[in-house]
């Protein structure tokens, strides 16, 4: 319950962290992903359970903040985002840099065209390429970029909720 109860405020602080100060630093507009980056990080290192219910919160989230009234939409695609990247448990290894970077890259390229299609193709917004270089190439490039950073923190805080008996 306690590491549910961390898992949660750690969630809500990086959401409050992405809408407020990651909106000072963007580049051109575009901020990184530190949900993606949580939700991803969660799913691979503790399993599909943690990163759906890391991914749900996060969703949940988004969809409160920029839903535009439709509840359930970001909630969906965190959660199968945790989901998918918890199937990768197996592979995870804490001193491996590569295989966090490389899921957390396919997660955001994912996460961007699927906000892609069901914000702007079903609008009859058929400009794929300048979506994709304007938004998805540079949100990725910076995620990647906070990936590296904030990566180690995420890993540092994983091994001490397991140092606490926290599983």
């Amino acid at each position: 319950m306690i590491r549910k109860s961390i898992e949660f405020l750690l969630v809500f602080f990086c959401f409050i962290l992405q809408c407020t100060f990651f909106h000072f630093i963007s580049l051109g507009g575009i901020a990184p992903n530190l949900l993606i980056i949580l939700t991803s990080a969660f799913g691979f290192m503790k399993g599909r359970t943690e990163g759906m219910f890391v991914g749900f919160f996060s969703g949940l989230m988004m969809d409160v903040l920029f839903g535009n009234g439709i509840i359930g939409l970001y909630t969906l695609i965190y959660t199968y985002i945790g989901f998918f990247n918890g199937m990768f448990n197996r592979l995870f290894f804490p001193d491996d840099v590569r295989l966090p970077i490389i899921l957390i890259t396919f997660s955001d390229l994912v996460y961007c065209f699927i906000v892609y299609v069901l914000t702007f193709l079903l609008r009859s917004r058929f400009d794929f390429s300048y979506y994709l270089l304007h938004v998805i190439i540079p949100e990725t490039v910076y995620t990647i970029f906070i990936t590296i950073l904030f990566y180690r923190l995420l890993l540092k805080l994983e091994t001490s909720l397991e140092k606490f008996g926290m599983e």
